[in-house]
């Protein structure tokens, strides 16, 4: 049994609190809603994030961060754009060597920085272990079975928080290539909302699928360019992300896509309640990087420009069509 520190009291970091909990560890869930973290001490809910599901009721939660002194492993699950804000906030009496699973999906976007490379530059000695794959917080929180990646540089470390997070809920599998498992993470975001865009545009399932497996060619061509192993994008973080994130409307990502290829604009549909879509941030940055690595991307690059509305979803479909004819694989 571990003490495990949840730092991020929304539904993924509920979820992961649900996770570690049935695993057999202790567990404290630090947000920064008094109300939230009341109604999980007092009733085991989080209604604000995660309705009517039961949380553990060994699960404790709090607004401060004591809890981290005494922490044997902490899993950080904030959005992507303040990870440095948050951790920058920690004492340096809390940040001991301890392993630090990231679960964030996304690029920094005023430093194109990965969220491993924002932790370790902010937390000394921080032992860093990224955690991705097909997982939606309900399905984790309601104790469906869910299988996820954990990559880390060092094994035994990585070995270890596998051993301590599986269950019959979360089947972890280990992995070295930090790199690709969080190049493939941010940018699965960035294709889900070209595949909701073709959803709400109502070109068909034949373009998506079309769509996505493009993207899953783009996507593997960015993380060899970039330096990660080209497997990675074959596995849970890549291809099974994928899937999951580009088919259904609980992905944030496509069912903000699916506005968009409706001929919703940015700042209407952040309007209408969908929540947080990381895609939207990370779409300008991972265009950054294919043009920084020499990839060719027009995949991301045609999010961007939706994004932008620089054009409609028909018309870049169209464009895509009409690009040089070329064997399959290049």
């Amino acid at each position: 049994m571990k003490n495990v520190v949840v730092i991020g009291a929304g539904a993924w970091g509920s979820a992961l609190a649900q996770a570690a909990s049935i695993a057999g560890n202790r567990v404290h869930l630090v947000g920064r809603d008094v109300g939230v973290v009341d109604e999980i001490n007092a009733l085991h809910t989080n209604s604000k994030y995660l309705g009517a599901q039961t949380l553990e009721r060994t699960i404790t939660a709090g607004c401060d961060f004591e809890e981290l002194k005494q922490a044997d492993m902490v899993i950080l699950a904030v959005p992507a754009q303040a990870t440095r804000g948050v951790i920058g906030g920690f004492g340096d009496e809390l940040k001991r060597r301890i392993p630090v699973i990231v679960t964030a999906k996304g690029f920094e976007k005023s430093t194109l920085a990965l969220q491993s490379q924002i932790v370790a530059t902010q937390w000394e000695g921080a032992q860093v272990v990224v955690l991705s794959g097909p997982s939606f917080a309900a399905d984790v929180a309601g104790k469906k079975p869910t299988a996820v990646t954990m990559a880390g540089e060092n094994q035994q470390v990585v070995a270890d928080v596998v051993c301590c997070l599986s269950s019959d809920v979360l089947r972890p599998y280990a992995s070295r290539d930090v790199l690709g498992v969080q190049l493939c993470a941010g940018l699965k975001n960035v294709y889900a909302l070209g595949a909701g865009a073709i959803e709400g545009a109502g070109l068909g399932l034949s373009a998506r699928s079309a769509f996505m497996a493009r993207a899953l060619y783009e996507m593997g061509e960015m993380v060899v360019a970039l330096g990660g192993d080209r497997l990675s994008s074959m596995g849970l973080a890549g291809v099974g992300d994928l899937m999951l994130s580009c088919t259904s409307e609980q992905s944030r990502n496509y069912a903000f896509g699916v506005q968009l290829g409706r001929g919703g604009t940015v700042d209407n549909i952040l309007g209408m309640g969908i929540g947080l879509a990381e895609g939207v941030v990370t779409a300008p940055v991972a265009l950054s990087l294919g043009r920084q690595s020499k990839t060719d991307v027009p995949l991301v690059a045609s999010v961007n420009a939706l994004l932008v509305q620089k054009q409609s979803v028909t018309q870049i479909v169209q464009d895509l069509m009409q690009r040089r004819l070329k064997a399959e694989g290049k």
